[in-house]
């Protein structure tokens, strides 16, 4: 066996030792298949085995959940066709199967947790008779395969319910909550919680002292589902028709993975566990065949991860993390950089014009680790990481920083400013990063002697929370650059997307087209709560009038004042620009002055101001919906299709991972390149006409577009052309 070492003790004890080649953390493949297949057939066979542990031959944690190259093999056949719903389902069964041969081969098996144990790993641990885990705030147990557009697959859906009652699984099931250690034995998820590295020592003397215990609690008659089940138990029926509208609502419909989840656990949990886990497997083929499930896993997991450990990084720089930063601006989001900075090691010069505002910055770092003590942040690790931090007014305080973050005001003349006197510190052949959202970086590289060492760093607010960080590349931008910012935020565990020069880049600019559309429509008279409604139906985390309140109307104003100065007779004018800059004459601005789209009284709930009525007259006639969604998705996707046609993009895995972290675009359809090669370019471009028609050339197809259409190309199988070029 490749991937199990199978060793018998003197007691009979035999112990599986997972250990996958070529692979950091444990994951299931075929050949792992074939090896658990092996050794449940031994297991079960040999009079001499007594009982088994599993353990995990790895530091890296116990076991992950499916190998995703794998996955998506299941779902092709050999001619690259989609097999049969009858194939697929003969397919997926095949997990089910050995792990239900394993709770069954008649002797006692425990499972040694050390370190991450998720998905398709924690499935394998549920089938054992007892689990014990190693004691460590880094150990993550549970089945977050909801957060992927998938649900568990391997028996989970029935076995964690078993175990802990239907409403607490499906709490941790339909949001992919993990369990730290003491979570997961106070809700009898685990049978023992023991000191790290033990693990394997208690699995193996429970084995010894229980000899007989190889039945699970759901294959002994008389058995009953913590809590209840079945359709004439109250509780279950409350938690069930409760959890219904609660997940629609919460997906907007949009989401297959959570109603078949739903649906599983309804239909079998009352049924015996070799009838329940068919259930399983019919509900997560069906899931699993959608596109919906693999544009989600290619974005958010497999081009996610990708990112992270390098794609864009050119492979011959050395490696040059960051160990002293200059963080130049200490407002919102410089603290913010320089938070997420100490906690990943580094000293951290916090630089303002004030001293005031720069201890102001660091008492925001010190707010946000006060907020994590008890949560893995201790007052010893808070002060050392403070103690990193040191804010200042003097540029000579910089000495020694091997890489500048800037992050001050939105003005090419203050910049540029800030920029010399940095230079005159560290000279040119530091890395200069700036932060800008929207000035072009090509442009603000001038201000730096050696415009290679010159690069856009675009963070997004609040620093600590938003996963993703756009690297923007000016015209003469080096390798030396981009390895070190794309090093940088690996250090702070950031997802990075890279990204060409161009105003507002690719997420500012193709957002902003979100909230215009939004302004285009109340423009229009088109009632507001009708296009909050339908942003959020859409998949969007809020409507476009709501989060160009939070940004701010007034800022949207300055941005676009500032590029008609600065583009002259080639700015395009919008018509959202007229009802913009209505809205701040009317001292409109935003949340930041109580009022703008939506009135805040203080201490009351936010809602949509009855003032919108008399400064944009409602239309006679209403759109529905669908319309209003449309419109909303497909000024998003046009311009997102520009920033690839003009090369802001180089990727379509940019762009999607982009488009989700970055603001938020519906998650379920992978994004909006997996969106527009999911539905078929020839119907993008259809609907781009009619719209175009209808409502003007903001929404006319691209060039490329027409020439994808026409050669069947996607995103993901680009235009002959553009791969030739």
């Amino acid at each position: 066996m490749e991937t199990i070492r199978f060793d018998i003790d003197a007691d009979g004890i035999a112990t599986l030792t997972i250990d996958v080649p070529g692979q950091s953390m444990n994951v299931i493949g075929p050949d792992f298949l074939a090896d658990l297949d092996t050794a449940i057939t031994r297991i079960a066979s040999e009079e001499g085995i007594k009982g088994a542990v599993i353990a995990s031959g790895k530091d890296s944690g116990f076991m992950a959940g499916m190998d995703l190259k794998y996955f998506g093999s299941m779902l092709a056949s050999a001619d690259g066709q989609r097999p049969a719903p009858t194939a697929i389902f003969d397919n997926v069964f095949v997990l089910n199967q050995l792990f239900r041969r394993l709770e069954t081969a008649g002797k006692p098996v425990a499972c040694a947790i050390e370190g991450t144990c998720v998905g398709g790993g924690f499935e394998l641990a549920l089938a054992c008779h007892r689990r014990f885990v190693g004691d460590s705030p880094k150990t993550q147990l549970g089945l977050p395969e909801i957060l992927i557009g998938l649900f568990p697959g391997g028996g989970g859906s029935q076995r964690l319910p078993r175990i802990m009652g239907v409403q607490a699984s499906l709490m941790y099931m339909l949001q992919g909550k993990l369990f730290r250690p003491a979570e997961a034995a106070m809700m009898k998820v685990v049978d023992g919680v023991v000191p790290q590295g033990t693990a394997a020592a208690a699995a193996k003397e429970w084995v010894k002292a229980n000899p007989t215990a190889s039945t699970q609690p759901w294959d002994v008659k008389g058995f009953k589902v913590p809590g209840g089940a079945g359709g004439f138990n109250p509780a279950f029926v409350q938690t069930m028709a409760g959890a219904l509208p609660m997940t629609l609502k919460q997906t907007q419909r949009n989401m297959n993975a959570p109603i078949a989840l739903l649906s599983a656990v309804y239909e079998g949990i009352t049924l015996p566990m070799d009838r329940a886990i068919r259930i399983e497997s019919k509900y997560f083929a069906k899931v699993a065949a959608d596109p919906q499930a693999s544009n989600m896993i290619r974005t958010l997991f497999v081009n996610k991860q990708a990112a992270e450990r390098g794609a864009r990084r050119p492979k011959d720089e050395p490696k040059a993390p960051t160990t002293k930063l200059a963080m130049l601006g200490a407002g919102m989001m410089g603290a913010g950089i320089a938070t997420v900075a100490a906690q990943a090691g580094m000293d951290v010069v916090l630089f303002d014009r004030d001293q005031a505002y720069a201890e102001k910055g660091k008492a925001h770092v010190e707010a946000v680790l006060s907020k994590r003590l008890g949560r893995g942040m201790t007052p010893e690790k808070m002060a050392a990481t403070l103690a990193r931090v040191t804010p200042t007014t003097d540029y000579a305080a910089l000495a020694g920083a091997d890489f500048v973050i800037e992050a001050v005001f939105e003005d090419v003349a203050i910049k540029a400013e800030v920029t010399k006197q940095v230079e005159a510190v560290l000279g040119a052949d530091t890395i200069f990063g700036s932060n800008t959202s929207t000035l072009p970086i090509t442009k603000l590289a001038n201000a730096w002697s050696k415009p290679e060492n010159f690069i856009g760093v675009h963070f997004f607010s609040p620093v600590e929370k938003m996963p993703l960080v756009e690297i923007i590349l000016g015209e003469k931008t080096g390798p030396a650059a981009i390895a070190k910012a794309l090093d940088f935020v690996a250090q702070i565990k950031k997802t990075p997307i890279v990204v060409h020069d161009s105003r507002g880049f690719y997420t500012s600019r193709s957002f902003g087209t979100y909230v215009q559309e939004g302004a285009e429509l109340v423009g229009e008279g088109i009632n507001p709560a009708l296009i909050e409604n339908a942003g959020k139906q859409l998949g969007m985390p809020t409507g476009p009038l709501a989060v160009s309140d939070e940004v701010s109307i007034e800022l949207g104003v300055k941005i676009m004042t500032a590029a008609k100065k600065e583009l002259g007779d080639a700015y395009v004018p919008q018509g959202s620009d007229y009802i913009m800059l209505k809205m701040v004459e009317a001292d409109r601005l935003g949340r930041k002055n109580g009022k703008g789209w939506y009135d805040y009284p203080e201490g009351g709930k936010k809602h949509l101001s009855p003032v919108l009525g008399d400064l944009f007259p409602r239309a006679d006639a209403q759109p529905d919906v669908e319309e209003v969604k449309e419109r909303l998705l497909y000024r998003q996707l046009i311009e997102c299709a520009r920033c690839f046609e003009e090369g802001v993009l180089e990727t379509p895995e940019d762009g999607d991972i982009g488009a989700i972290f970055g603001w938020g675009f519906a998650p379920y359809t992978g994004g909006p390149f997996s969106h527009m090669d999911t539905v078929g370019i020839a119907h993008v471009v259809a609907v781009l006409d009619r719209l175009a028609a209808a409502h003007g050339p903001r929404f006319a197809p691209t060039a490329q577009l027409r020439e994808m259409a026409a050669n069947g190309a996607t995103f993901y199988r680009p235009v002959p052309s553009r791969a030739a070029a």
